[in-house]
């Protein structure tokens, strides 16, 4: 157990960091899924338009450090070719 001030306030503040963290990489997995379920079921058009704000949500991520950011762009980069590639299909 930290015995210092700053020590006792760091681990309290990366608690807090981990668990907002935790629940932003939650809510953007969650997402993801369902704009997936949508390609899925063949409702490209919902998916079209849902790009755009998942899109903005993984970069978001990538913005307040949940992920890093090259990570979050090769996410958003990934999630643009899966349409891409089920738009080509269809």
């Amino acid at each position: 157990m930290a015995h210092h001030k700053s020590a006792i306030k760091r681990i309290r503040t990366n608690e807090e960091r981990r668990q907002r963290n935790r629940n932003r990489r939650s809510n953007m997995r969650t997402e993801i899924k369902k704009w997936r379920k949508l390609i899925e079921e063949g409702e490209l058009e919902a998916a079209k338009t849902g790009l755009p704000k998942l899109a903005g949500l993984v970069e978001r991520s990538g913005q307040k450090s949940v992920m890093h950011r090259n990570t979050a762009s090769r996410k958003v980069s990934r999630l643009a070719k899966e349409l891409n590639r089920a738009l080509a299909a269809e």
